[in-house]
């Protein structure tokens, strides 16, 4: 008998393993509408999430590495869709937050999103659809190991 435990990181895994596949990403920005390097659109939706983000943050997050996640926000910053500033807490860091440009962006990332999300949870009930937000809200806190 399979320990829940063990069902609940599969269903991890292939939740996380259909939202980094390339492919699924290069059919979401089709069907937003938007030109963009598949490899870049993951790191703005991240920044935009955030508001503001350090790159060393932003590439834990990403799970990639610092020096290819600087290359792809060097990209983002040729591009206007974000710009740097310096932290509040510590002037030497440099915070990462979209452009007007990539908030227009990062709007049409929702709007697509929402239609799509909707779609697929049509058949759920609004009492499901809240319970479902409350236990991944839940599930989502950091544990203390």
């Amino acid at each position: 008998m399979t320990h829940w435990t063990d069902e609940l990181h599969g269903i991890l895994l292939q939740i996380t393993n259909e939202m980094n596949r390339p492919d699924v990403d290069a059919r979401f920005l089709s069907r937003a509408g938007v030109n963009l390097d598949r490899a870049l659109y993951p790191l703005l939706s991240r920044i935009g999430a955030a508001g503001s983000i350090g790159t060393v943050e932003l590439a834990a997050q990403a799970g990639r590495d610092h020096s290819t996640v600087s290359r792809q926000v060097a990209k983002l910053e040729q591009l206007s869709l974000i710009e740097r500033e310096p932290s509040a807490s510590d002037g030497r860091v440099r915070m990462l937050r979209p452009t007007p440009a990539g908030r227009r962006m990062i709007e049409k990332f929702a709007r697509t999103r929402r239609a799509l999300m909707e779609a697929h949870f049509r058949d759920w009930s609004e009492t499901e659809i809240k319970q479902l937000l409350r236990l991944l809200r839940k599930a989502a806190r950091k544990p203390e190991l």
